[in-house]
């Protein structure tokens, strides 16, 4: 029940952004993505900076893999004919034991490639996962933090800007802020050892604005 109920939300969320793009305006700025996407509350903080701000609408979707998002590009990204498109994608593929990085970057090969077929003048920025801790995980969180430790989501950075270069494309690591001395995502930053709080997101806000607006 609990895994239908949230397969039912993902799709209520895709719905909700298919008929928010009716109405969007086009040639802007989209993120995408999975949960830490998602949680970024960058439309508001934007609408905040005034009239003058970009436009940037957020289509990430908690849970999703990159499998996942190659199914919904139109809603995430080409109803919308961005000028920009932010990704952060693969972090849920990164924690299936049996899924290679290398099987990931290959999902994530096929998105850029649609994009760029689909919007060849399109510029793509893949954004370098955050950091995790461990110690400050809850509990429950901690068997998944095993497989998706900090140092396979090094690897995986590695290989994401490999990919990145491959398609002319920028690989951007906003995530300075958010490491302690050890590299860890901050303690005071986390909600459970994986995902952000709102003072993280605050804390790369502004380099992430730095991307959005050159």
């Amino acid at each position: 029940m609990e895994k239908e109920a949230r397969r039912n939300a993902k799709e209520a969320l895709v719905k909700s952004y298919r008929e928010a793009n009716r109405t969007a305006l086009k040639g802007q700025t989209v993120f995408t993505g999975s949960s830490l996407m998602e949680m970024f509350p960058i439309e508001p903080w934007i609408k905040e900076l005034g009239e003058s701000a970009p436009v940037v609408y957020n289509r990430g979707v908690g849970g999703y893999q990159t499998e996942d998002l190659l199914l919904i590009l139109d809603a995430c990204v080409f109803d919308l004919e961005p000028a920009k498109v932010f990704i952060n994608i693969g972090t849920n593929d990164l924690g299936v034991p049996e899924r290679t990085v290398e099987e990931m970057i290959g999902n994530y090969d096929r998105i850029l490639t649609q994009i760029e077929n689909r919007l060849p003048d399109v510029k793509i920025y893949l954004m370098a996962y955050y950091p995790v801790n461990f110690q400050a995980a809850a509990e429950e969180v901690k068997p998944l933090l095993q497989i998706r430790s900090n140092e396979k989501v090094a690897l995986a950075n590695e290989q994401v800007k490999a990919l990145a270069k491959r398609h002319g494309q920028r690989y951007i690591d906003v995530s300075a802020p958010l490491k302690d001395a050890d590299g860890n995502l901050k303690a005071e930053y986390t909600v459970e050892g994986l995902h952000i709080k709102p003072e993280g997101y605050r804390a790369i806000f502004a380099d992430v604005m730095r991307y959005v607006r050159e």
